[in-house]
């Protein structure tokens, strides 16, 4: 186990993906890709929900860089055959068959945050810190942040962390867009487990077109989209969806929780700022 570059458990319903480079704080490298990639295309075709998390005190402190040393320079047929390479895996997760809940903690920045934005849901404890300090290594995003983490968080404050170095905390993270949970130290995980466990019991094909439609919507112009709605809306209707309704008009459905607390019946945001 220890010596996998990523490790795969079904818990249930439930598919666990860790980053497992702990003693380098899970920095992305082409390895660590190779291992993830089908890791979440198996997910996606066995279990109801996903969850990526990273080993040891750190979700994903981004690209390697030694290794990037060592192809950066190459002749221009290498690095093209270089570049996109997680778009592929990041779309797998982002638009694929179930949602994704990213368990955040410690560092959590550059090609990490990227990860963590392809995500339906991103949980952090209070020791994530989120940062793109691409401006000051030279390079850009490369894992599909210009799109996903700029339409999470905005142009402005976005191309602000980019260009300034600026590291922001989980609190800040989730005012900005980045998280929509942040628990106490240690606990994202399980409260990521405890979130995945409430979207299991959803309708598959109702998780399927909030994971992989909904976005698609995001981008298409407003005519197209209630267009797209209409067809969707559609599609998931079945036989699942009579019985949810019915239950619900015989007072046998599951009641809302209150006001302030999420679907799993827990705090929204159980640290403060």
């Amino acid at each position: 186990m220890a010596e996998e570059l990523a490790t795969y458990e079904l818990d249930g319903e439930i598919a666990l993906i860790g980053l497992n480079r702990p003693d380098k704080r899970n920095c992305m490298n082409e390895g660590l890709h190779k291992a993830v990639a089908p890791l979440i295309l198996r997910a996606n075709q066995e279990a109801k929900c996903g969850i990526i998390f990273g080993h040891g005190d750190h979700f994903c402190a981004g690209l390697d860089l030694a290794e990037a040393m060592q192809w950066i320079n190459a002749d221009s047929e290498v690095r093209l055959r270089r570049r996109g390479l997680w778009h592929p895996t990041l779309d797998s997760m982002a638009r694929g068959y179930i949602p994704f809940i990213a368990a955040l903690k410690g560092a959590t920045i550059g090609g990490g945050l990227e990860i963590a934005s392809a995500a339906h849901i991103r949980v952090a404890d209070e020791s994530t810190f989120f940062a793109l300090p691409e401006g000051q290594r030279g390079i850009f995003v490369g894992g599909g942040g210009s799109v996903r983490i700029q339409r999470l968080m905005g142009f402005a404050r976005m191309a602000d962390l980019m260009l300034t170095g600026r590291v922001l905390t989980a609190q800040e993270g989730e005012r900005f867009g980045l998280c929509q949970y942040v628990t106490p130290k240690g606990e994202s995980l399980e409260r990521a487990k405890s979130l995945a466990r409430r979207i299991a019991k959803n309708a598959p094909l109702t998780n399927w077109a909030v994971s992989s439609c909904l976005n698609r919507v995001n981008d298409m112009s407003h005519n197209d989209g209630l267009f797209m709605e209409t067809l969707i809306s559609q599609a998931v209707s079945s036989q699942r969806s009579y019985d949810g309704l019915k239950a619900f008009v015989e007072h046998r459905a599951d009641k809302l929780v209150e006001p302030g607390k999420s679907g799993d019946g827990g705090e929204t945001i159980s640290v403060k700022s």
